[in-house]
Formats: C-alpha cells, structure tokens, sequence
C-alpha cells in the first residue's frame, strides 16, 4: 500500500478469498484491505499512539439514519459521558480533498452534531471547528489531542 502523510505503524494482515485483509484493532475483525481502509487503518492507529484517544471511545463505520437513508460514517469518537464529539471521513489517497468530502462529513453531522470534523485522504488532513452557537466555522491549524475534548 502506499506511504501515507502518517507515522508507520505495523498491522496484521491475512489472505481470504485470494484477497488481502487487514486486522482492525477497533472492531477486532479483519476487514478487506482497499486504499480507503489502509487510510482508516493508519488513521486511527495515529489517534491512539500519537493523539492518546482512547480505543473504547471510537466506533468504526457507525451507522447513523439520515432522512430515512441508512448511511456509515468511517469514524465517530465519543467523550467520557458516551457523546459523540468527533466525526471523521476518509477517503483514499488518490482521491482529492474537495468540497464534495466536506459537504459529505457536514451532511452525516446534521444526525451527529459534533463541533470538529476531520477528512483526509491520508496524505492530507483538515480539521475543522463547528461553532453551532455562532453559526460559524474555522479550520484549525493542527488535529487535537483528546484530552482537550
């Protein structure tokens, strides 16, 4: 797989049906590798090595309903108190960071209504702050810590 705008980290990896799969720490399942997954993969290895977010707190592929549609989000981190805080898309490397990723992150928070998003590509990364009170939004300069939700 390709080298990622992220530390190395090593996975667990198996051969099922001819095909690659890797070992997700999160849902403790092997999951068939794609580029989009060596980018969730990677990323939430990041989260939890570098950015301290606790494994428990993150759901993988949460399942939300959007008017009456059944849709994933690829990451949703949780405080303490079990309340989303945190919602991420990723897409994979060789798809670009545009408009369209956003305005897909922004549509899953109107069921979730975190204050940050992230999307990346692995190779790029943008968080963003959602200020509901205000009606606003800025992006921030760096991905926060955990401790500072």
């Amino acid at each position: 797989m390709q080298k990622l705008n992220l530390p190395e980290y090593s996975f667990r990896y198996r051969i099922n049906n001819e095909k690659q799969h890797v070992f997700d720490f999160i849902r403790k399942k092997y999951v068939m590798l794609t580029p989009e997954e060596w980018v969730r993969q990677n990323f939430l290895a990041w989260l939890v090595n570098n950015k301290h977010y606790p494994a428990g707190l993150i759901a993988v592929e949460k399942e939300l309903k959007l008017n009456e549609l059944k849709k994933r989000c690829d990451i949703v981190v949780y405080n303490n108190c079990h309340s989303p805080v945190l919602l991420i898309e990723c897409k994979a490397p060789g798809v670009e960071i545009t408009q369209k990723v956003f305005d897909q992150a922004a549509r899953y928070n109107i069921v979730l209504k975190v204050n940050h998003l992230i999307v990346t590509n692995g190779m790029e990364h943008y968080c963003c702050f959602i200020d509901f009170e205000k009606e606003t939004h800025f992006f921030m300069d760096e991905i926060p810590d955990y401790e500072k939700f």
